[in-house]
């Protein structure tokens, strides 16, 4: 659990790059929090992925939607993000437009904080993933991202992602 005064501290540190993920490749820049454009997933943009977030149980709190990079040593690492994106919840369903920097392979995770203290909380809080994997308390809820990547082309994707609450 981080406090909102450490997160709010690493909010703050600069973004920084990751090597190239191919040859002849641009770096990638972490740790970007951005807003929910949906004109970024208008036809004809992209790269980026259209993310619904269906099952949210209340209009209370934050939903925060990240993406990495669909690759062990990136994903849910802390700092390893690539987008943030945060809103107000709202109850239902929510979609995120998503930009990746380039077409390749990506992992989404989407987290509800319901009482927008910064921290994780077991009980109340919800959590979910790109492609929908089963959490239990045996993984801790950080599945394979063998089993959360998905491919983004150089338009835009489109997935549903289901929230999950205990």
């Amino acid at each position: 659990m981080i406090t909102a005064g450490i997160a709010l501290a690493a909010a703050t540190i600069a973004p920084v790059t990751a090597t190239a993920w191919a040859q002849n490749a641009a770096p990638v820049t972490y740790r970007q929090e951005i807003s929910n454009n949906m004109r970024a997933c208008a036809p004809g943009g992209g790269p980026a992925v259209r993310v619904t977030v269906a099952g949210i149980k209340s209009s209370e709190g934050k939903i925060r939607v990240q993406s990495y990079r669909g690759v062990k040593s990136d994903w849910l690492e802390r700092g390893k993000w690539i987008h943030r994106i945060e809103a107000p919840a709202r109850e239902g369903n929510m979609v995120f437009c998503m930009p990746v920097p380039r077409a390749g392979i990506y992992g989404i995770a989407v987290r509800h904080d319901v009482n927008g203290n910064g921290s994780t909380d077991i009980t109340s809080d919800g959590g979910a993933m790109s492609n929908n994997p089963s959490i239990n308390i045996f993984n801790l809820g950080k599945p394979s991202y063998r089993k959360t990547a998905f491919e983004i082309g150089e338009g835009v994707t489109s997935i549903r992602i289901n929230m999950r609450y205990m």
